[in-house]
């Protein structure tokens, strides 16, 4: 690791010496022959959604994408100070994020889990269904989250929503960014970004993103580290072809980590009320992750407008920690009931995955349609181990007075783990007919493979499904120049990475999903609104039925209905007024009629706004707003021993706000400054009821940044 002097210094140089090299480069004259690659060379200042490939894989705006689909803007990134896959994702409508613990996360929208990330638009599923670690956003340019049914874009079909995260590439034109951040609990943060052209032909192009960020925490013992190296080079091969090649690198170093969290009831069904600091976390626990990812992109343009891609994915992801868990159901009157689970884990996994694609127009009946192509192949291998303990199930004192002061893990017992392969294939094609100059109809679907074997942790993990076909359908009619109207329809198949009590995985998820509404553009097609409602039926679906040591056991239920509609407005309605909103109703049914997913809550807003005052357009000042209504979780109780069963009761969070501001300050086209106040209200509450233990969100804190760019 670098030290905090050596991130500074070079800060410093980078900021003297960055100004004189790119204005010698801007003097280079670029050959008079086309550059096919990126050419982005000033950062937008707009919270609007942008056309994107990620719904459909064909390239089409958000009124012509017949599914919700929002836009987090590299400006709201920046505005905010989002720098975290974690913040970014709260700030989206629909979409909740899971904190289980500080260093696990799950993700959902509309009630259900969020199974895959895409960078540039090619499916990574998550191995285990979360991601490990604090991943950044300092490598992307916008990140895109369509919700709804997925399965013609990501090899299986979820309801909730697809995450896409877009990489920042190379410019054409020289550029550079430099921020330095300071906040509370000792947070120090750098951030550079450089990119142009490496020849004066333009032909060869890079760009380079470093990050680094250092804090400790208002949780006792907890701190982290991140870096983040992000490289990427681009060469015209000639006129129409570019061949790209990227690493991404972040490492996510936590100290005192929590594996579970802090228990949520007593013995007696109350709820309890620790203080915002507490941590079930001992003084020497750590959990470190890596992830290294590479990709080749080879692009070609035809003469008749068709575009071909294919992309060749490697990642490898590990895993290293020793961890100390807390079980069992506190007395209120003793603070007996809670005890020890200390293990060290290592994990290590490695996926490849290849992508290939065509799209472009064709003509049939006198009319221009769209078609994309395509087929994806993906081979995920998982090792893990997990190392016991004898001093497991010591008594613990009430967390009012734990310290973290307890002896390492002797890892004398015998050690348990996994090792996996899991494998898809998937063939797809989508067309977009041109009905007439108003109606459009997209039709799609996509024939999926899948395959597992191995074992986890003592138990065969063998699963095939073999041909599944998940079909796509939707229709958008332009009712004028600014409206249109739309509705969806595609299959649900998604295979599980949950467990029953048992280890075994869960059958697929299969159902359906139905979406329809109204898109428009307003206000000089500067904003964009959306109405949309939408209905899911699942069957199979994982629901948590108790803890398996420190691990969640899942139990599949049928007949599972999900209602809802969603408000969206983004964009600028006034000039020097960007505005991010959304406001989303989900009611989730079982058979029975009766409420389900009940961790998830019915009603949340979204909002994020910034504003240049008028004569003082050099000032900007925003606010973001998140709200929630209340959620509960069915906990189960036991004894004083922390093994005998006493039934269960319900532990809750009541509705709550959290309301964030900023404020930045150009001082000159180069330089500027900004601060960020976090939850202003100090507003205490639960991180998540996912699981039955949670923690609490982080409460009032500030940052300030100073800004060089280029």
């Amino acid at each position: 690791m670098f030290s905090r002097k050596t991130h500074l210094a070079v800060a410093v140089a980078a900021a003297c010496s960055f100004n004189q090299a790119l204005a010698e480069q801007e003097q280079i004259e670029l050959d008079a022959q086309t550059v096919v690659g990126s050419s982005t060379v000033a950062e937008v200042d707009s919270y609007k959604s942008t056309p994107s490939s990620a719904a459909t894989k064909l390239d089409l705006t958000p009124r012509q994408t017949p599914q919700s689909i929002s836009t987090l803007s590299g400006a709201q990134l920046r505005d905010f100070k989002l720098t975290s896959v974690n913040d970014a994702l709260k700030a989206v409508p629909g979409v909740q994020v899971q904190e289980v613990e500080t260093d696990r996360t799950y993700y959902t929208a509309r009630g259900f889990d969020i199974t895959n990330f895409q960078y540039d638009g090619i499916s990574v599923p998550f191995v285990y269904g979360n991601v490990e670690g604090d991943l950044d956003t300092a490598m992307y340019e916008r990140v895109e989250v369509i919700r709804g049914a997925n399965g013609l874009i990501s090899g299986t079909g979820n309801p909730s929503a697809t995450v896409n995260f877009v990489r920042k590439r190379p410019t054409v034109v020289p550029q550079a960014r430099v921020d330095l951040t300071a906040g509370s609990w000792d947070k120090r943060r750098i951030d550079t970004d450089v990119s142009g052209a490496l020849n004066g032909a333009g032909t060869v192009r890079g760009r380079v993103v470093y990050a680094n960020e250092n804090k400790n925490s208002y949780l006792d013992r907890y701190s982290r580290e991140k870096n983040v190296f992000h490289g990427v080079l681009e060469f015209d091969l000639d006129d129409r072809t570019v061949f790209t090649l990227g690493h991404t690198l972040q490492t996510s170093d936590a100290n005192s980590p929590m594996w579970g969290a802090l228990p949520l009831v007593y013995q007696d069904g109350g709820k309890t009320n620790y203080s915002r600091s507490t941590s079930t976390s001992t003084d020497w626990a750590y959990w470190d992750n890596k992830e290294n990812r590479t990709f080749a992109e080879l692009a070609h343009t035809f003469d008749n407008g068709w575009q071909a891609k294919t992309v060749l994915t490697r990642v490898e992801k590990t895993s290293d920690g020793s961890m100390f868990y807390v079980y069992g159901t506190p007395n209120r009157e003793t603070g007996a009931g809670l005890y020890s689970y200390p293990s060290e884990y290592s994990e290590e996994n490695k996926q490849l995955i290849v992508d290939v694609q065509a799209s472009g127009p064709f003509n049939l009946a006198g009319r221009q349609h769209e078609a994309a192509l395509g087929g994806s192949w993906s081979r995920s291998e998982l090792n893990d181990i997990s190392y016991y303990d004898s001093t497991r199930g010591t008594a613990l004192p009430p967390l009012e007075q734990w310290n973290g002061n307890i002896g390492k893990p002797l890892n004398d017992l015998p050690t348990n783990g996994s090792d996996f392969t899991d494998r898809m294939k998937s063939l797809y094609g989508a067309a977009r007919w041109s009905l007439t100059d108003d109606l459009s109809l997209i039709t799609g679907a996509r024939v999926v493979d899948v395959k597992s074997d191995g074992t986890n942790y003592g138990l065969a993990k063998s699963s095939k499904n073999s041909g599944k076909v998940v079909p796509y359908a939707g229709i958008v009619y332009d009712i004028t120049d600014q409206y249109s109207v739309y509705a969806s329809y595609t299959e649900i198949f998604d295979p599980q990475t949950k467990t029953n009590a048992g280890g075994s995985r869960l059958a697929p998820v299969e159902g359906v999903n139905y979406e329809a509404g109204i898109k428009g553009e307003l206000f000089d097609d500067k904003v964009n609104v959306a109405l949309s409602v939408f209905r899911t039926e699942q069957d199979n679906f994982a629901e948590q039925a108790g803890m398996r040591g420190s691990v969640a056991y899942y139990r599949a239920i049928e007949g599972l209905t999900s209602e809802g509609y969603e408000l969206e407005f983004s964009g600028e309605p006034l000039d020097g007024l960007q505005l991010s909103a959304g406001y989303t109703f989900v009611d989730i049914t079982n058979a029975d009629g009766g409420h389900a997913v009940t961790y998830s809550p019915k009603h949340m807003i979204k909002t994020a706004a910034t504003y240049r005052i008028p004569g003082m357009e050099k000032l900007k000042v925003g606010a973001a707003v998140r709200w929630q209504d209340d959620i509960k979780i069915a906990v189960p109780l036991t004894a004083d021993d922390g093994r005998t069963s006493i039934g269960s009761a319900d532990a809750k969070q009541k509705a709550y706000a959290v309301v964030d501001l900023m404020a930045s300050y150009d001082i000159d086209p180069n330089w500027s400054v900004s601060a960020n106040l976090n939850n202003l209200t100090n507003e205490k509450y639960l991180s998540s009821l996912y699981w039955s233990q949670a923690y609490y969100g982080a409460p009032r804190n500030a940052s300030m940044s100073v800004s060089w760019k280029y």
